[in-house]
């Protein structure tokens, strides 16, 4: 299992290497350049001049690479324009959001979609499965800003159960400890605080956590069809074994690999930043912060949250891969 995980630490070093070339080579191909991307369209030549003297611009491209690559591993990526603070201190604000509308999204698609997808399979050619498969299908295809817009008008504006935008009432002085806002509130003890940041969390996971769970009920449902009709399924039925336990330790447990990888793959996909859903209901996290940096030309948040996206991406992968061959030991001799 070391090797395998070693190797697999391996195989991310030219996958970041590759990742930073494109990212610096975007840099570089902006509309006149950084500077003037910076500057702004008024820079006189003398304030460009001035700026790229200043950033190392006018020196040979692989020297600017060099710098840029000592930058990055370090985290050193500059002052955000529109915060006025290093962008590694305003990253690491928000990616809290992120992390607990992720997962919030998660819940709902594993806690929705592995029962469903099962029992869709367990009912193969019924009603419910034919229903499970339109919903798959209509859950891919119904955009998410399109969900995200009618949830909230119809929750929080029209019925108004839910609030509709923020991650906390801003009327609530809530204590700050780690930037997890109901994680905070269980520490402190300030249970109105917890309880308003969980419900701020509702419409914006149902709309983010829609793509996955129609992926995970369609992947569950191929799966567990594929096991059932295994020789070894058919062998544990013939030796008289009770069918809850051919379930739970032939047809369950070999079902869910394939889908344990989806799971993986999707957690590092919100965890890149959803911008839509997080712009709609203005929550508070990466995605929101990526979409302002665009508005007003911050580049030094574009460039530093591109760049520790995709690590968090790669290393969530990485972890998928151990997952998978801790649950497959199969796959570690491959």
């Amino acid at each position: 299992m070391l090797r395998f995980t070693v190797r697999r630490l391996l195989q991310l070093v030219p996958i970041l290497l590759g990742l930073s070339v494109l990212l610096f080579a975007w840099l570089r191909a902006l509309p006149g350049g950084p500077a003037q991307a910076a500057l702004g369209e008024r820079a006189t030549p003398e304030d460009i001049e001035q700026y790229n003297r200043l950033f190392g611009l006018d020196q040979p491209i692989w020297i600017q690479y060099l710098r840029f690559l000592q930058r990055a591993v370090t985290l050193d990526f500059g002052n955000s324009t529109q915060y006025g603070r290093p962008v590694t201190e305003v990253f690491f604000e928000r990616f809290p959001g992120t992390i607990e509308l992720t997962l919030a999204a998660m819940v709902f698609a594993i806690g929705v979609g592995i029962p469903l997808g099962y029992v869709a399979a367990r009912r193969y050619g019924s009603a419910l499965d034919s229903a499970s498969v339109v919903g798959s299908l209509l859950g891919v295809a119904v955009p998410v800003f399109f969900l995200a817009y009618l949830l909230r008008l119809l929750f929080a504006v029209e019925l108004g159960w839910l609030p509709g935008s923020g991650r906390q009432d801003v009327r609530i002085d809530a204590t700050r400890i780690t930037n997890f806002y109901v994680l905070d509130g269980l520490l402190t003890r300030e249970w109105d605080a917890a309880w308003d940041a969980l419900l701020h969390l509702v419409l914006p996971a149902l709309a983010l956590g829609t793509i996955p769970l129609a992926i995970i009920v369609r992947i569950t449902r191929a799966s567990v069809l594929d096991v059932v009709n295994e020789d070894y399924v058919r062998t544990a039925n013939a030796k008289g074994l009770s069918a809850a336990t051919v379930r739970r330790r032939h047809v369950v447990r070999n079902a869910l690999l394939p889908v344990s990888t989806t799971i993986g793959l999707q957690t590092g996909l919100l965890l890149s930043g959803a911008v839509l859903t997080e712009t709609v209901f203005a929550f508070g996290g990466v995605g929101l912060a990526l979409r302002d940096a665009i508005t007003y030309r911050d580049f030094a948040i574009l460039q530093g949250f591109i760049l520790l996206l995709a690590v968090v991406y790669v290393l969530v992968n990485l972890l998928v891969d151990i997952s998978y061959g801790v649950l497959d030991p199969r796959v570690r001799v491959r």
